[in-house]
């Protein structure tokens, strides 16, 4: 049962995709913001799962290795997760090491403390 998302089924979309390389991708932005890196580092570490997520689909699935729209589809699930590691770890950063300066909006932003009047 082939989709436009899944290739296989849901099921092993959700397993390889979703929770094992969305997993390692949650922790892979949660790295890249620990150690200060830019987000540039967060687009290839959400690459290179997504081709590992591939291989896992084509090894274990008989899904297919070199499909570039099931890699895109892939890569963009990926992506996200990777990206919201990336962006709720380092909110918590800034406004932990520097809370004299910022204050946090929500869980993926923040923003400059109003100064005291004089």
């Amino acid at each position: 049962m082939q989709g436009i998302i899944w290739e296989t089924n849901i099921g092993v979309f959700l397993l390889v995709t979703i929770f094992l390389a969305g997993g390692a991708g949650y922790m892979s932005g949660r790295s890249v913001a620990l150690t200060w890196r830019p987000f540039a580092f967060v687009l290839l570490y959400a690459a290179a799962l997504a081709c590992a997520a591939r291989f896992f689909n084509a090894a274990l699935f008989r899904g297919t290795l070199l499909s570039l729209h099931y890699w895109i589809i892939d890569y963009v699930f990926i992506l996200a997760i990777t990206a919201l590691g990336f962006r709720l770890t380092r909110t918590t950063q800034m406004v932990s090491q520097y809370s004299w300066l910022y204050e946090r909006i929500n869980p993926f932003f923040w923003r400059a403390k109003p100064k005291a009047p004089a």
